[in-house]
Protein backbone atom coordinates (compact mmCIF):
# COMPACT_ATOMS: atom_id res chain seq x y z
CA UNK A 1 0.00 0.00 0.00
CA UNK A 2 1.16 3.53 -0.82
CA UNK A 3 -1.54 5.86 0.41
CA UNK A 4 -1.05 9.34 1.83
CA UNK A 5 -4.04 10.58 3.85
CA UNK A 6 -4.44 14.14 5.16
CA UNK A 7 -7.31 14.92 7.54
CA UNK A 8 -7.89 18.62 8.20
CA UNK A 9 -9.76 19.32 11.44
CA UNK A 10 -10.97 22.69 10.24
CA UNK A 11 -10.30 25.47 12.74
CA UNK A 12 -8.48 23.32 15.33
CA UNK A 13 -5.54 25.58 16.24
CA UNK A 14 -3.06 25.18 19.10
CA UNK A 15 -2.27 28.77 20.07
CA UNK A 16 -1.96 32.28 18.72
CA UNK A 17 0.86 32.99 16.31
CA UNK A 18 3.55 35.44 17.40
CA UNK A 19 2.37 38.08 14.95
CA UNK A 20 -1.21 38.41 16.19
CA UNK A 21 -0.42 41.42 18.35
CA UNK A 22 0.34 43.32 15.17
CA UNK A 23 -1.90 41.60 12.64
CA UNK A 24 -4.95 40.37 14.59
CA UNK A 25 -4.94 41.70 18.16
CA UNK A 26 -8.43 40.29 18.76
CA UNK A 27 -6.87 36.81 18.57
CA UNK A 28 -4.08 37.41 21.07
CA UNK A 29 -5.48 35.00 23.71
CA UNK A 30 -6.73 32.36 21.28
CA UNK A 31 -5.93 28.69 21.71
CA UNK A 32 -8.73 26.53 20.33
CA UNK A 33 -7.39 23.19 21.54
CA UNK A 34 -6.48 24.29 25.05
CA UNK A 35 -9.66 26.23 25.69
CA UNK A 36 -11.98 23.43 24.54
CA UNK A 37 -10.17 20.91 26.73
CA UNK A 38 -10.32 23.30 29.68
CA UNK A 39 -13.99 24.12 29.18
CA UNK A 40 -15.30 20.59 28.55
CA UNK A 41 -14.44 18.74 31.74
CA UNK A 42 -13.39 15.13 31.15
CA UNK A 43 -13.07 15.40 27.37
CA UNK A 44 -10.81 12.59 26.21
CA UNK A 45 -9.63 12.04 22.64
CA UNK A 46 -7.56 8.86 22.85
CA UNK A 47 -6.47 8.65 19.23
CA UNK A 48 -5.44 12.30 18.98
CA UNK A 49 -3.63 11.84 22.29
CA UNK A 50 -1.75 8.83 20.91
CA UNK A 51 -0.84 10.78 17.77
CA UNK A 52 0.71 13.49 19.94
CA UNK A 53 -1.83 16.32 20.17
CA UNK A 54 -0.58 17.31 23.63
CA UNK A 55 3.01 17.07 22.45
CA UNK A 56 2.22 19.56 19.69
CA UNK A 57 0.30 21.79 22.11
CA UNK A 58 3.18 21.63 24.58
CA UNK A 59 1.17 20.88 27.74
CA UNK A 60 -1.10 18.28 29.31
CA UNK A 61 -4.70 19.22 30.11
CA UNK A 62 -7.19 17.16 32.10
CA UNK A 63 -7.25 13.56 30.90
CA UNK A 64 -5.16 14.40 27.82
CA UNK A 65 -1.47 13.49 28.29
CA UNK A 66 1.76 13.50 26.30
CA UNK A 67 2.43 10.50 24.04
CA UNK A 68 5.86 8.91 24.42
CA UNK A 69 5.90 7.48 20.87
CA UNK A 70 4.31 10.37 18.95
CA UNK A 71 5.38 11.65 15.54
CA UNK A 72 4.45 15.31 15.51
CA UNK A 73 5.18 18.95 14.79
CA UNK A 74 3.33 22.19 14.33
CA UNK A 75 3.13 24.92 11.75
CA UNK A 76 2.59 28.63 11.35
CA UNK A 77 0.28 30.01 8.69
CA UNK A 78 1.97 31.76 5.80
CA UNK A 79 -1.29 33.10 4.37
CA UNK A 80 -2.69 36.40 5.61
CA UNK A 81 -5.25 36.30 8.40
CA UNK A 82 -6.83 32.92 9.13
CA UNK A 83 -8.77 31.53 6.22
CA UNK A 84 -10.11 28.13 5.22
CA UNK A 85 -9.81 28.80 1.51
CA UNK A 86 -6.26 30.12 1.63
CA UNK A 87 -5.31 27.64 4.32
CA UNK A 88 -6.13 24.76 1.98
CA UNK A 89 -4.43 26.43 -0.99
CA UNK A 90 -1.36 26.74 1.22
CA UNK A 91 -1.62 23.09 2.28
CA UNK A 92 -1.63 22.07 -1.37
CA UNK A 93 1.57 23.98 -2.08
CA UNK A 94 0.56 27.52 -3.02
CA UNK A 95 2.66 30.54 -2.04
CA UNK A 96 -0.10 32.87 -0.76
CA UNK A 97 -0.41 36.30 -2.41
CA UNK A 98 -1.82 39.25 -0.46
CA UNK A 99 -5.16 40.31 -1.97
CA UNK A 100 -6.86 43.68 -1.68
CA UNK A 101 -9.99 44.57 0.25
CA UNK A 102 -12.51 46.63 -1.69
CA UNK A 103 -16.26 46.86 -2.30
CA UNK A 104 -17.47 45.46 -5.61
CA UNK A 105 -18.49 48.93 -6.72
CA UNK A 106 -14.77 49.72 -7.18
CA UNK A 107 -14.65 47.11 -9.96
CA UNK A 108 -18.23 47.25 -11.23
CA UNK A 109 -17.51 49.37 -14.31
CA UNK A 110 -14.58 47.30 -15.58
CA UNK A 111 -16.33 43.97 -14.91
CA UNK A 112 -19.44 45.19 -16.72
CA UNK A 113 -17.32 46.33 -19.69
CA UNK A 114 -15.45 43.01 -19.94
CA UNK A 115 -18.64 40.98 -19.79
CA UNK A 116 -20.26 43.08 -22.51
CA UNK A 117 -17.15 42.66 -24.66
CA UNK A 118 -17.80 38.90 -24.43
CA UNK A 119 -21.43 39.44 -25.52
CA UNK A 120 -23.07 38.78 -22.18
CA UNK A 121 -26.33 40.58 -21.39
CA UNK A 122 -25.53 42.82 -18.39
CA UNK A 123 -27.94 44.98 -16.36
CA UNK A 124 -27.51 47.00 -13.18
CA UNK A 125 -29.84 46.59 -10.20
CA UNK A 126 -29.81 49.41 -7.63
CA UNK A 127 -30.53 49.25 -3.91
CA UNK A 128 -30.00 52.21 -1.57
CA UNK A 129 -27.59 53.87 -3.97
CA UNK A 130 -25.44 50.76 -4.54
CA UNK A 131 -25.49 48.60 -7.66
CA UNK A 132 -25.17 44.92 -8.43
CA UNK A 133 -24.81 43.29 -11.85
CA UNK A 134 -27.39 40.92 -13.32
CA UNK A 135 -25.92 38.80 -16.14
CA UNK A 136 -27.97 36.81 -18.67
CA UNK A 137 -31.00 37.27 -16.40
CA UNK A 138 -30.04 34.51 -13.95
CA UNK A 139 -26.61 35.39 -12.53
CA UNK A 140 -25.85 38.18 -10.04
CA UNK A 141 -22.44 39.62 -9.24
CA UNK A 142 -21.91 41.60 -6.06
CA UNK A 143 -20.34 41.70 -2.62
CA UNK A 144 -20.37 38.75 -0.26
CA UNK A 145 -22.33 40.37 2.56
CA UNK A 146 -21.95 37.40 4.92
CA UNK A 147 -18.19 37.63 5.50
CA UNK A 148 -15.75 40.39 6.42
CA UNK A 149 -16.47 43.33 4.11
CA UNK A 150 -14.44 43.61 0.93
CA UNK A 151 -12.88 40.13 1.05
CA UNK A 152 -15.02 38.26 -1.47
CA UNK A 153 -17.46 38.74 -4.31
CA UNK A 154 -20.33 36.35 -4.98
CA UNK A 155 -21.45 35.09 -8.38
CA UNK A 156 -24.89 33.69 -7.53
CA UNK A 157 -27.05 31.81 -10.00
CA UNK A 158 -30.35 30.05 -10.71
CA UNK A 159 -29.22 26.71 -12.15
CA UNK A 160 -32.57 25.69 -13.66
CA UNK A 161 -31.96 28.40 -16.25
CA UNK A 162 -28.20 28.40 -16.81
CA UNK A 163 -25.58 25.68 -16.47
CA UNK A 164 -22.97 25.81 -13.74
CA UNK A 165 -20.30 25.59 -16.43
CA UNK A 166 -21.62 28.82 -17.99
CA UNK A 167 -21.77 30.47 -14.57
CA UNK A 168 -18.15 29.51 -13.94
CA UNK A 169 -17.10 31.09 -17.25
CA UNK A 170 -18.78 34.34 -16.16
CA UNK A 171 -16.99 34.10 -12.82
CA UNK A 172 -13.63 33.66 -14.54
CA UNK A 173 -14.14 37.01 -16.27
CA UNK A 174 -14.74 38.58 -12.85
CA UNK A 175 -11.74 36.82 -11.32
CA UNK A 176 -9.43 38.16 -14.03
CA UNK A 177 -10.38 41.78 -13.27
CA UNK A 178 -10.55 41.87 -9.47
CA UNK A 179 -7.90 41.52 -6.77
CA UNK A 180 -9.94 40.53 -3.72
CA UNK A 181 -9.39 37.22 -1.99
CA UNK A 182 -12.19 35.16 -3.54
CA UNK A 183 -14.80 35.10 -6.26
CA UNK A 184 -17.25 32.58 -4.82
CA UNK A 185 -19.26 31.01 -7.63
CA UNK A 186 -22.39 29.08 -6.74
CA UNK A 187 -26.02 28.38 -7.48
CA UNK A 188 -28.95 26.09 -6.90
CA UNK A 189 -32.09 24.66 -8.45
CA UNK A 190 -35.67 25.80 -7.86
CA UNK A 191 -34.42 29.40 -7.77
CA UNK A 192 -35.91 32.17 -9.92
CA UNK A 193 -34.67 35.54 -11.13
CA UNK A 194 -37.12 37.07 -8.68
CA UNK A 195 -35.58 35.08 -5.80
CA UNK A 196 -32.15 36.49 -6.63
CA UNK A 197 -33.25 40.10 -7.08
CA UNK A 198 -35.57 39.95 -4.08
CA UNK A 199 -32.66 38.88 -1.87
CA UNK A 200 -30.36 41.78 -2.74
CA UNK A 201 -29.31 43.74 0.33
CA UNK A 202 -27.04 46.73 1.01
CA UNK A 203 -24.63 46.78 3.94
CA UNK A 204 -22.66 49.59 5.59
CA UNK A 205 -23.41 52.02 2.70
CA UNK A 206 -20.59 50.50 0.61
CA UNK A 207 -21.50 46.86 -0.02
CA UNK A 208 -24.32 45.21 -1.93
CA UNK A 209 -24.99 41.56 -2.64
CA UNK A 210 -27.47 38.72 -2.64
CA UNK A 211 -28.33 37.30 0.77
CA UNK A 212 -27.51 33.74 -0.26
CA UNK A 213 -29.52 31.82 2.37
CA UNK A 214 -32.55 34.04 1.72
CA UNK A 215 -32.33 33.43 -2.04
CA UNK A 216 -32.74 29.66 -1.61
CA UNK A 217 -29.65 28.66 -3.60
CA UNK A 218 -28.46 26.31 -0.84
CA UNK A 219 -31.66 24.28 -0.69
CA UNK A 220 -31.56 22.14 -3.85
CA UNK A 221 -28.89 21.15 -6.36
CA UNK A 222 -26.27 23.41 -4.78
CA UNK A 223 -22.97 23.70 -6.67
CA UNK A 224 -20.02 25.85 -5.69
CA UNK A 225 -16.45 26.68 -6.62
CA UNK A 226 -14.11 29.26 -5.07
CA UNK A 227 -11.84 31.18 -7.44
CA UNK A 228 -8.98 32.57 -5.39
CA UNK A 229 -6.56 35.41 -6.00
CA UNK A 230 -3.14 34.27 -7.15
CA UNK A 231 -4.10 30.58 -7.26
CA UNK A 232 -2.53 28.40 -9.94
CA UNK A 233 -3.76 24.79 -9.75
CA UNK A 234 -0.89 23.58 -11.92
CA UNK A 235 1.59 24.11 -9.06
CA UNK A 236 -0.56 22.36 -6.44
CA UNK A 237 -0.34 18.77 -5.25
CA UNK A 238 -3.72 17.49 -6.58
CA UNK A 239 -3.12 18.69 -10.13
CA UNK A 240 0.51 17.57 -10.24
CA UNK A 241 -0.44 14.13 -8.90
CA UNK A 242 -3.51 13.80 -11.11
CA UNK A 243 -1.63 14.71 -14.27
CA UNK A 244 1.01 12.11 -13.38
CA UNK A 245 -1.64 9.38 -13.13
CA UNK A 246 -1.93 9.09 -9.35
CA UNK A 247 -5.37 8.72 -7.81
CA UNK A 248 -6.49 11.88 -5.96
CA UNK A 249 -9.64 12.13 -3.81
CA UNK A 250 -10.80 15.31 -2.05
CA UNK A 251 -13.61 14.90 0.48
CA UNK A 252 -15.74 17.50 2.27
CA UNK A 253 -15.26 21.25 2.02
CA UNK A 254 -11.82 20.86 0.46
CA UNK A 255 -13.56 19.67 -2.72
CA UNK A 256 -15.32 23.07 -2.96
CA UNK A 257 -12.14 25.10 -2.73
CA UNK A 258 -9.25 23.15 -4.28
CA UNK A 259 -9.05 22.37 -8.00
CA UNK A 260 -9.01 18.65 -8.72
CA UNK A 261 -9.71 18.35 -12.44
CA UNK A 262 -7.84 15.03 -12.69
CA UNK A 263 -9.22 13.38 -9.58
CA UNK A 264 -12.40 12.66 -7.63
CA UNK A 265 -14.12 15.30 -5.50
CA UNK A 266 -16.81 14.29 -3.00
CA UNK A 267 -18.91 16.87 -1.11
CA UNK A 268 -20.01 16.54 2.50
CA UNK A 269 -20.36 18.44 5.77
CA UNK A 270 -21.43 15.91 8.40
CA UNK A 271 -18.36 14.69 10.31
CA UNK A 272 -19.31 11.03 10.42
CA UNK A 273 -20.28 11.05 6.73
CA UNK A 274 -17.01 12.51 5.43
CA UNK A 275 -14.88 10.21 7.58
CA UNK A 276 -16.89 7.13 6.60
CA UNK A 277 -16.32 8.17 3.00
CA UNK A 278 -12.60 8.48 3.74
CA UNK A 279 -12.55 4.89 4.96
CA UNK A 280 -14.48 3.77 1.88
CA UNK A 281 -12.10 5.54 -0.48
CA UNK A 282 -9.11 4.08 1.34
CA UNK A 283 -10.51 0.58 0.88
CA UNK A 284 -10.90 1.25 -2.85
CA UNK A 285 -7.36 2.59 -3.20
CA UNK A 286 -4.02 0.79 -3.24
CA UNK A 287 -2.03 3.89 -4.17
CA UNK A 288 -2.98 7.54 -4.03
CA UNK A 289 -3.70 10.72 -2.08
CA UNK A 290 -6.78 11.55 -0.02
CA UNK A 291 -7.49 14.87 1.71
CA UNK A 292 -10.58 15.18 3.90
CA UNK A 293 -11.88 18.34 5.53
CA UNK A 294 -13.84 17.99 8.79
CA UNK A 295 -15.89 21.18 8.56
CA UNK A 296 -18.18 20.86 11.58
CA UNK A 297 -15.37 21.71 14.00
CA UNK A 298 -15.03 25.07 12.24
CA UNK A 299 -18.80 25.59 12.19
CA UNK A 300 -18.87 24.98 15.95
CA UNK A 301 -16.21 27.62 16.41
CA UNK A 302 -18.24 30.12 14.41
CA UNK A 303 -21.22 29.31 16.63
CA UNK A 304 -19.00 29.91 19.71
CA UNK A 305 -20.19 26.54 20.96
CA UNK A 306 -17.42 24.65 22.75
CA UNK A 307 -19.73 21.77 23.67
CA UNK A 308 -20.65 21.14 20.05
CA UNK A 309 -17.00 21.50 19.06
CA UNK A 310 -16.03 18.81 21.59
CA UNK A 311 -18.78 16.52 20.28
CA UNK A 312 -17.47 16.81 16.71
CA UNK A 313 -13.89 16.23 17.88
CA UNK A 314 -14.99 13.06 19.65
CA UNK A 315 -16.65 11.74 16.51
CA UNK A 316 -13.56 12.58 14.46
CA UNK A 317 -11.27 10.97 17.02
CA UNK A 318 -13.20 7.70 16.83
CA UNK A 319 -12.95 7.56 13.06
CA UNK A 320 -9.28 8.53 13.10
CA UNK A 321 -8.77 5.39 15.18
CA UNK A 322 -10.58 3.31 12.53
CA UNK A 323 -8.48 4.91 9.78
CA UNK A 324 -5.25 4.11 11.64
CA UNK A 325 -6.31 0.44 11.82
CA UNK A 326 -6.43 0.36 8.01
CA UNK A 327 -2.95 1.85 7.47
CA UNK A 328 -0.06 -0.51 6.74
CA UNK A 329 3.41 -0.55 5.26
CA UNK A 330 4.30 2.74 3.61
CA UNK A 331 0.91 4.38 4.24
CA UNK A 332 1.07 7.78 5.95
CA UNK A 333 -1.64 9.70 7.81
CA UNK A 334 -1.35 13.36 8.81
CA UNK A 335 -3.99 15.00 11.01
CA UNK A 336 -3.76 18.79 11.04
CA UNK A 337 -5.73 22.04 10.86
CA UNK A 338 -5.84 25.08 8.59
CA UNK A 339 -6.16 27.85 11.24
CA UNK A 340 -7.90 28.28 14.59
CA UNK A 341 -11.52 29.00 15.51
CA UNK A 342 -11.56 29.42 19.28
CA UNK A 343 -15.18 29.34 20.51
CA UNK A 344 -14.19 31.01 23.81
CA UNK A 345 -12.20 34.01 22.56
CA UNK A 346 -15.12 36.45 22.37
CA UNK A 347 -15.81 36.67 18.64
CA UNK A 348 -17.16 34.27 16.02
CA UNK A 349 -14.43 34.58 13.39
CA UNK A 350 -11.42 32.40 12.62
CA UNK A 351 -8.39 32.86 14.87
CA UNK A 352 -4.80 33.18 13.65
CA UNK A 353 -3.25 30.18 15.36
CA UNK A 354 -0.50 27.65 14.83
CA UNK A 355 -1.79 24.22 13.86
CA UNK A 356 -0.78 20.69 14.90
CA UNK A 357 0.77 18.20 12.50
CA UNK A 358 0.20 14.70 13.86
CA UNK A 359 1.66 11.79 11.89
CA UNK A 360 1.01 8.07 11.79
CA UNK A 361 3.05 5.49 9.89
CA UNK A 362 3.25 1.85 10.88
CA UNK A 363 6.30 1.20 13.10
CA UNK A 364 7.36 4.88 13.06
CA UNK A 365 8.02 6.37 16.51
CA UNK A 366 9.40 9.61 17.91
CA UNK A 367 9.74 11.44 14.61
CA UNK A 368 9.62 15.19 15.24
CA UNK A 369 9.22 17.51 12.27
CA UNK A 370 9.62 20.67 14.34
CA UNK A 371 7.97 24.06 13.96
CA UNK A 372 7.24 24.54 10.27
CA UNK A 373 6.91 27.97 8.69
CA UNK A 374 4.18 27.11 6.19
CA UNK A 375 1.35 24.64 5.71
CA UNK A 376 2.78 24.10 2.22
CA UNK A 377 5.28 21.68 3.72
CA UNK A 378 2.41 19.17 3.60
CA UNK A 379 1.97 19.53 -0.16
CA UNK A 380 5.73 19.34 -0.67
CA UNK A 381 5.91 16.16 1.44
CA UNK A 382 3.00 14.54 -0.41
CA UNK A 383 4.64 15.16 -3.77
CA UNK A 384 8.02 13.96 -2.50
CA UNK A 385 6.32 10.77 -1.27
CA UNK A 386 5.01 10.04 -4.77
CA UNK A 387 8.26 11.06 -6.45
CA UNK A 388 6.77 14.02 -8.29
CA UNK A 389 7.95 17.59 -8.86
CA UNK A 390 7.82 20.14 -6.05
CA UNK A 391 4.84 22.46 -5.65
CA UNK A 392 5.18 26.24 -5.83
CA UNK A 393 5.88 26.50 -2.10
CA UNK A 394 6.98 24.38 0.84
CA UNK A 395 9.76 22.07 1.99
CA UNK A 396 9.33 18.30 2.30
CA UNK A 397 9.92 16.59 5.66
CA UNK A 398 9.62 13.10 4.17
CA UNK A 399 13.23 12.33 5.16
CA UNK A 400 12.15 12.58 8.82
CA UNK A 401 9.53 9.88 8.32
Amino acid sequence: MRRFIVIVLDGFGIGAMKDVGEKRPEDIRSNTCRHILEKIDGLYLPNLEKLGLMNALGEEIGRMKFSKDANFGKSDLMHFGADTFYGHQEIMGTDPKLPKKAPFRDYLDVVEERLKEKNYKVERVTREGNQILLVNDYVTIGDNIETDPGQAYNVTSALDHISFREVTEIAKVVRKEVEVSRVITFGGNNVTKENLIGSIESKDNHYIGVNAPKSGVYESGYQCIHLGYGINPDVQAPTILGKAGHKVVLIGKVQDIVFNDYGTSIPGVDTETVLKETLHQMNEMKEGFICTNVQETDLSGHAENAERYAEKLSIADGYIGKIIEELHGEDILIVMADHGNDPTVGHSRHTREMVPMLIYKENLKNAEIGHRQTLSDIGATVLDYFGEEKPENGTSFLNKL
